[in-house]
């Protein structure tokens, strides 16, 4: 029983801006990448290592752990590129800002050995029997 005072109101089923509940994915599906946390398509990882034909079989967390080091990789490359671009005043990085990086870094110059970087130069180095010798004059004198 309805009263004098209150009063019924009839919503459709869509809610209050008739526009469905904004942008939440209910329906829609979510990639492997996402679901792993990863910024790499895991997905496009597996499919890969299903046509490259590197195993007869291949198991799902394949193409995951491969994306974790990958994004990994190229998050630590990233990382001291920019510090590199940054010694030198730049705010973009170029090849030679990554050429640096990996030459400077240990381990990955020891991953990147035998990596040629187009447009990257070579570290700076002077031999030291080819710098000037150190004048004893002043000592004498």
């Amino acid at each position: 029983i309805v009263g004098k005072n209150t009063t019924s109101y009839i919503m459709s089923g869509k809610g209050k801006g008739g526009r469905g509940k904004g942008k939440s994915k209910s329906s829609g599906s979510t990639s492997s990448a996402s679901k792993a946390g990863l910024q790499f398509p895991v997905a496009r990882l597996n499919r890969y290592l299903r046509k490259g034909k590197y195993a007869s079989r291949v198991g799902v967390g394949a193409g995951v752990y491969m994306g974790a080091v990958l994004e990994y990789l190229c998050a630590e490359i990233l990382e001291l590129a920019g510090n590199a671009a940054r010694d030198n005043k730049k705010t973009r990085i170029v090849p030679r800002h990554i050429q640096l990086a990996v030459r400077n870094d240990e381990e990955l110059n020891k991953l990147l050995g035998s990596v040629t970087i187009a447009s990257g130069g070579v570290l700076p180095n002077i031999h030291a029997t080819l710098l000037p010798k150190k004048s004893t004059t002043k000592a004498s004198a």
